[in-house]
């Protein structure tokens, strides 16, 4: 009974997390409008909730290590419930941007936690594979959520989608409470000085530093988009709200499919393979968007060469970031908060530099996509030859 539980806990504990910000683009431009906004500060509420996640994320991993798994969650996941609750209250843009933040802050409990608990009970292959059917089950939320988030938004406003996300925190609050384990079997004392000295450890080494970077700019290329994609189909491609969403829904639903697949992949054809072959493919899907963007740029090829990226995206984050988790075993904690706090400063760096630039035009997209694409090879490159 325990194997069920504990994956479907997990799940649930990062439902909130994971669909936070693809449920809430299709309101951007509603959003803009209530407040008499600009684009950028709508994007910017995904910015600020990524800085409030690499702020938490620093000190939830040793946290967890001093203090148990349980407790931490079940704290961290109370911040990430007021968070969301006051996303839907905010009467301002300065109010919600607070709120963001302090939905970051908590969002990076179970994001942390989770994987440390994974790290916890299941070693090598059992834990990619479970890694990669959690990314599918929790990827089909996030195909699903830009569909609902824009049914949410002709319902009830941007502040429908917000509410669904505070409904689930709640719930998901609840059952952490009612029934989540201690995976933990022995505590070490929390000190700033043993912090500080885990972080020298593991920035001192180059495979952890690759293994931990690499996935990040993958991830932060996918976010970037993200957080435009919303004003680049219903923009400058003229589509509905609802052909946007089902764009937005099959490129996700892809890294699902793929996701599920990944660790039976592996198997098959072996770690150095899957990292190749996923690297290959994201650049492929990156600099065929940003040709594509010059040429020809359309709804229909946007979304192909995106998803090209996504398939490979699902190749090779599971595989590598499973490799940066076993790198330290006895500071699993701290290397899954310093692995989530660089993903986080990595991703609210991408999305701040796509608000910024971001004009309406595909290409500009696109290229920010191709140099953070470009980057994770660059950094793939060594890790990929051992």
């Amino acid at each position: 009974m325990s194997k069920f539980i504990h994956p479907s806990l997990y799940i649930i504990a990062l439902i909130a997390c994971c669909i936070e910000v693809d449920i809430s683009v299709p309101s951007f431009p509603n959003l803009v409008a209530y407040f008499n906004t600009t684009e950028s500060l709508a994007q910017y509420t995904v910015s600020i909730n990524f800085l409030g996640f690499f702020i938490s994320a620093l000190i939830i991993g040793p946290l967890a290590d001093a203090y148990g798994r349980r407790p931490i969650m079940i704290i961290g996941n109370a911040i990430l419930m007021i968070g969301a609750l006051g996303c839907v209250w905010a009467p301002t843009i300065p109010t919600l941007l607070l709120a963001r933040f302090i939905q970051g802050l908590g969002a990076a409990t179970s994001a942390v936690v989770v994987f440390a608990m994974i790290a916890d009970t299941c070693k090598g292959n059992k834990a990619t594979q479970l890694i990669g059917l959690m990314n599918c089950v929790l990827t089909c939320f996030i195909a699903v959520s830009p569909i609902a988030g824009s049914y949410l938004n002709e319902a009830f406003g941007w502040r429908g989608s917000y509410a669904v996300v505070a409904f689930i925190c709640v719930i998901s609050w609840g059952l952490l409470i009612l029934a989540l384990p201690e995976t933990l079997t022995i505590k070490k004392p929390f000190h700033l000085k043993k912090l500080f000295s885990d972080a020298k450890k593991l920035l001192k080494s180059k495979i952890f530093l690759q293994t931990s970077i690499a996935p990040s700019l993958l991830y932060a290329s996918y976010i970037s988009f993200i957080t435009c994609a919303s004003f680049l189909y219903m923009q400058t491609f003229k589509l509905s709200l609802h052909l946007y969403a089902l764009h937005q829904a099959l490129v996700v639903a892809i890294f699902a499919l793929v996701s599920l697949f990944s660790g039976t992949i592996l198997k098959h054809i072996g770690s150095s393979k899957c990292v190749g072959l996923g690297i290959g493919l994201s650049t492929l899907g990156a600099l065929a968007f940003l040709l594509v963007s010059i040429i020809c740029s359309s709804a229909f090829l946007t979304t192909l060469t995106v998803s090209i990226f996504s398939i490979g995206f699902a190749l090779f984050y599971p595989t590598v970031f499973t490799a940066s988790l076993e790198i330290f075993p006895d500071i699993k904690g701290s290397a899954t908060s310093l692995i989530m706090s660089k993903r986080a400063v990595i991703v609210a760096l991408a999305t701040w530099v796509m608000g910024y630039f971001y004009n309406g035009n595909s290409t500009r997209v696109a290229l920010i996509m191709t140099i953070s694409v470009g980057f994770s090879s660059l950094v793939s490159v060594s890790y990929y030859r051992k």
